[in-house]
């Protein structure tokens, strides 16, 4: 009982030791910690109880060649996440990842705080990009071949009301317009009635009005309380759709927060945009705010009257100038230097 008694006593003093803020090496020495520690100890590492998905220190190395390098980041149960950046970012790489179909070179991905097991698949939606449908079948016939796979799928009624197939169950799947197919294919992903859902690029190529009735079914999909993960090229999409945005590229993350929260970290006030043949260089030289490209300049303002003024005395061609609110494409140019690269 003594004993036992002791090594409670050793336990406690090392607890009260780390509680004072000291630090034991293996030799006994006791060092003050450092006045700073490193900032991924309390970045999205430590991940809050609601994420239902937690990527901590995820790498994946192709030879030479690092696709992603050593991310971390969290989603929230019933959000909507989107992972944004130009082909080559490692975004794909990522997503592959987190579906289970490719392994990490280091770090790991756990879903519900456990590492992705057996039965995760069956917890999970997948849309991709590019997917090859069965021939010479109707949409209500591929729907009850895909319904047969799982042994709790969810009811068919149910699938068609939320994706709006009424108009389409008879039709061959071959003979589907661009937004009728990515309906169909956002169906197939939610028939096990997932926790999870995986969105690669799901409205690329589809018209502006497809695209918005595809949002209003995603929209639905978030009502019952469906996590999802989106990857898009639209930066319009995913300032609509999405409650956080992580920018990746080369690898790493840049940025990740909430839209609003991104935009007012980076941004103040407009921007005034305007072609620009290299006229009045010197003139613009003092400009604070200016970003001058080979054939346009940017002007973050926030006096936009005095800016215009400004403008104007140093001669420079107003013509086709324009002016907007800040928004996540203005921010993936800042971060990245370049324009999205589809």
């Amino acid at each position: 009982m003594r004993g036992i008694v002791k090594v409670v006593e050793k336990a406690t003093g090392f607890f009260n030791n780390l509680l004072s803020m000291k630090q034991v090496d293996p030799e006994c020495k006791v060092h003050p910690l450092p006045s700073t520690l490193p900032a991924t100890l309390f970045s999205d590492t430590l991940m809050p109880m609601d994420h239902i998905v937690t990527v901590e220190r995820l790498s994946k190395s192709y030879g030479a060649v690092k696709a992603v390098d050593d991310i971390s980041f969290g989603i929230a149960e019933g959000s909507c996440f989107g992972l944004l950046g130009p082909n080559g970012a490692g975004k794909t790489t990522t997503i592959e990842i987190m579906e289970g179909i490719t392994a990490p070179s280091g770090g790991r991905v756990l879903f519900r705080g456990q590492p992705l097991g057996a039965d995760f698949k069956g917890k999970v939606g997948i849309q991709f990009q590019t997917t090859a449908l069965p021939e010479f079948i109707t949409v209500k016939e591929t729907l009850e071949l895909f319904s047969a796979f799982y042994n709790r799928p969810r009811p068919m009624e149910e699938v068609i009301r939320l994706c709006s197939l009424e108009d389409i169950l008879t039709r061959d799947n071959q003979k589907l317009s661009g937004g009728q197919r990515q309906r169909m294919l956002l169906a197939l992903a939610i028939i096990p009635k997932p926790e999870l859902v995986f969105l690669d690029e799901p409205t690329t190529g589809l018209d502006p009005q497809a695209r918005r009735n595809f949002w209003e079914l995603i929209g639905r999909i978030k009502a019952e309380r469906t996590t999802v993960l989106l990857t898009t090229h639209y930066m319009d999409e995913a300032q609509i759709l999405c409650d956080r945005v992580a920018i990746m590229d080369k690898g790493k993350i840049l940025e990740i927060d909430t839209p609003d929260a991104l935009l007012a970290k980076h941004f103040e006030g407009v921007l005034i945009h305007l072609p620009y043949d290299g006229c009045c260089a010197d003139s613009l030289a003092g400009f604070e705010g200016l970003v001058m490209s080979e054939n346009s300049i940017e002007l973050q303002t926030n006096t936009l009257d005095t800016s215009l003024k400004q403008l104007l005395a140093a001669h420079v061609n107003l013509e086709g100038l324009s002016i907007h609110k800040p928004n996540l494409e203005d921010l993936f140019i800042k971060l990245t230097g370049s324009s999205l690269r589809v």
